[in-house]
């Protein structure tokens, strides 16, 4: 089992809901025309990572330069509404690991609707009305300095990760990463989701809170730790984004949880107050088509989700590797339970509340 994960994300590339939002970076159009029309995309994706997608893209649209944005997940959902609310025109296309905000942005009105030559080919649930449209299917992996393991195994399932944790004390104290979920909006849409699964789940964060747990927005700065051995466990991390330190540092290991793996997407839209809507769907299109997929599979090394892109670290091939044990989330209204501000609001106080316990 380990060694077919290690071999699907061997070469994942950097796909980080969390990088700092940064200054807007301009892809001149191919055909070298400074009055192109322009393509403006609002992204958690880093811009050095989303270069293979839009060079893709502008090689067949070589008459559209590209505007990129890279924000964290709550900046692009609250700049799109803000924007749109203040009769200004927003981004073209929207593309976010955020899924809650993204089909929030989609049941409020803020994307538009429309029908692309693959939307009917499209998995049932990675498509909400053909307006949310997931297009990555990734894990959250545990993390941990192989050198901190050298003379055991590391922990492989939740039980494992407590008993560990209890069994350490104080030796790892301090030394366990994690997100923070009132900042990190994968990060609670991963606690969530591990809420529904695991019904034990108060007994390991109650665990990661007596052994001193550090809480961050991003993955870089809990992956940073483990690599250099600060830290010895990262909890949870975007299997994408952690893979790439793997395969540039040899003290990064990963493991694929064994008792359940919950599966995230990013979410691509057009939204409603668009500028140039139809540069967005173009660019949706390239996404979803069979040579968007395959830079995502093969470039990228990311599963993709098109059934067209079949043996290309797809999410089929994941799903035949691993079956019942991931637990894909589905593009759906039922994302947004837990936006709800009550609810939201209580279960970041439990959170805060066990973490605090001894």
């Amino acid at each position: 089992m380990k060694q077919l994960w290690l071999g699907v994300i061997s070469g994942l590339l950097i796909l980080c809901n969390n990088a700092a939002e940064a200054a807007p970076v301009l892809f001149p159009a191919l055909n070298g025309n400074k009055n192109a029309q322009v393509l403006v995309v609002y992204s958690s994706l880093d811009e050095p990572l989303a270069r293979p997608m839009i060079e893709g893209f502008q090689k067949e649209n070589p008459d559209i330069a590209v505007r990129y944005e890279d924000m964290l997940t709550t900046e692009i959902y609250h700049r799109i509404v803000r924007e749109t609310d203040d009769g200004l025109k927003t981004a073209d296309f929207a593309f976010s690991s955020a899924m809650d905000l993204q089909v929030k942005l989609t049941n409020d009105g803020y994307a538009q609707s429309g029908i692309l030559p693959m939307s009917e080919h499209w998995p049932a649930w990675a498509n909400w009305r053909n307006t949310a449209y997931a297009l990555t299917f990734e894990p959250a992996v545990f993390v941990y300095h192989k050198p901190d393991f050298k003379d055991r195994k590391p922990p492989s399932t939740r039980a494992e990760f407590v008993a560990y944790l209890k069994e350490q004390g104080e030796a790892v104290f301090g030394r366990i990463g994690t997100y923070d979920i009132e900042r990190s909006g994968v990060g609670f849409l991963f606690m969530a989701r591990d809420q529904e699964q695991f019904d034990d789940i108060w007994t390991v964060i109650r665990a990661m809170g007596a052994a001193g747990v550090k809480l961050y927005s991003t993955s870089q700065a809990i992956v940073e730790r483990v690599a250099d051995g600060r830290f010895v466990l990262g909890y949870n991390i975007l299997g994408s984004y952690a893979a790439d330190w793997a395969a540039r540092n040899p003290d990064v290991g990963i493991i694929l949880p064994k008792d359940y793996t919950v599966v995230m997407s990013r979410i691509g839209l057009v939204p409603e107050a668009a500028a140039s809507p139809q540069l967005g769907w173009r660019y949706l299109e390239f996404f979803m088509s069979k040579t968007g997929q395959t830079i995502l599979a093969r470039q990228l090394q990311i599963p993709a989700v098109s059934p067209e892109v079949a043996g290309e670290n797809t999410a089929l091939t994941m799903q035949e590797i691993y079956g019942s044990k991931l637990k894909p989330v589905p593009v759906s209204p039922g994302l947004m339970v837990y936006l709800d501000q009550v609810k939201r609001s209580r279960l970041i106080e439990k959170w805060n509340n066990v973490l605090r316990q001894q």
